[in-house]
C-alpha cells in the first residue's frame, strides 16, 4: 500500500504566503553580498512586506489569510490595531475586510499636536487584535502592545505575514503573555527558495547557519 503524506491547510498557507513573498521580491535572499539592518546585525535576508500592497491581488490573498486566521485563533475581536509604519496598510486592509475599525500604535508618542501614541478611536472595555507585517526580535511589535495595554484595552492577539523565528522573539511574546500567529515563517521560506532555485544548497546551509545567531553572523 502506498502512503500519501497530505499537507494541513496551515503548512498549506505557509508555503504559499512564503512563495508569494519571494515572487514579488518583498523578501530577497543574498548570502554571498549580505544586508546590513538597522540594528547593526548582517543579514543574508531582507523583508519588506510593504511591498505587498502594490500588487492587488497579492494583497487581497494576504489580507483574507491574515483575516482567515486572525478569526481561527483569537475570534472577532472590537477593534483592529496596526503597528506602525510597515503594518498600517495591511492592518487597515484586515480591519476593511472584517468590518470593524481600524486604530494604528506608533512606536511613541507623538511630540506635537494631540502628543498621541495611539491614533483612532478605541476605549478600554474593547477587545483589540494587533497585526503586524512582520517579527524579527519581536521589540517593536510588543511596544505597541504595551502601549495599548496601558489605556487598559485587551490585546487579545497578534497576527503577522512572516516571522524569523529568532529564539529571542520567542522569549520576548512568551514573557508578556502574548500569543503570536503568523502566515509564513523563515525555516518555510528557505525551504521553498531551495525547491524554487532562488537559492543553492550550499546557500541554503548558510542562511541556516544566520538564523540560529543571526547577530554574530
Amino acid at each position: 500500500m502506498i502512503s500519501f503524506v497530505t499537507m494541513s491547510r496551515k503548512d498549506s498557507v505557509e508555503v504559499k504566503i512564503a512563495e508569494i513573498l519571494l515572487k514579488i521580491n518583498a523578501i530577497k535572499l543574498n548570502p554571498k553580498e549580505p544586508f546590513k539592518w538597522a540594528s547593526g546585525w548582517n543579514s543574508p535576508i531582507y523583508c519588506d512586506n510593504r511591498t505587498i500592497l502594490s500588487f492587488p491581488d497579492v494583497r487581497n490573498e494576504v489580507k483574507e489569510e491574515l483575516s482567515r486566521l486572525l478569526i481561527d485563533k483569537f475570534g472577532k475581536p472590537d477593534v483592529i490595531a496596526g503597528v506602525a509604519t510597515g503594518a498600517i496598510g495591511i492592518g487597515m486592509l484586515v480591519a476593511d475586510f472584517l468590518d470593524l475599525p481600524f486604530i494604528y500604535v506608533r512606536p511613541e508618542a507623538k511630540k506635537h499636536g494631540r502628543k498621541n501614541q495611539i491614533e483612532g478611536k478605541i476605549n478600554s472595555s474593547q477587545k483589540v487584535v494587533v497585526i503586524e507585517d512582520l517579527i524579527s526580535t519581536g521589540n517593536s511589535s510588543i511596544n505597541a502592545v504595551k502601549a495599548l495595554r496601558e489605556q487598559k484595552i485587551e490585546v487579545t492577539g497578534m497576527v503577522a505575514i512572516f516571522t524569523y523565528g529568532f529564539d529571542i522573539s520567542f522569549e520576548n511574546f512568551k514573557n508578556e503573555k502574548l500569543k503570536l500567529e503568523t502566515l509564513s515563517n523563515y525555516k518555510t521560506l528557505v525551504d521553498c527558495a531551495l525547491k524554487n532555485n532562488y537559492i543553492n544548497s550550499s546557500e541554503l546551509e548558510e542562511l541556516k547557519s544566520w538564523n540560529k545567531n543571526p547577530s554574530k553572523w
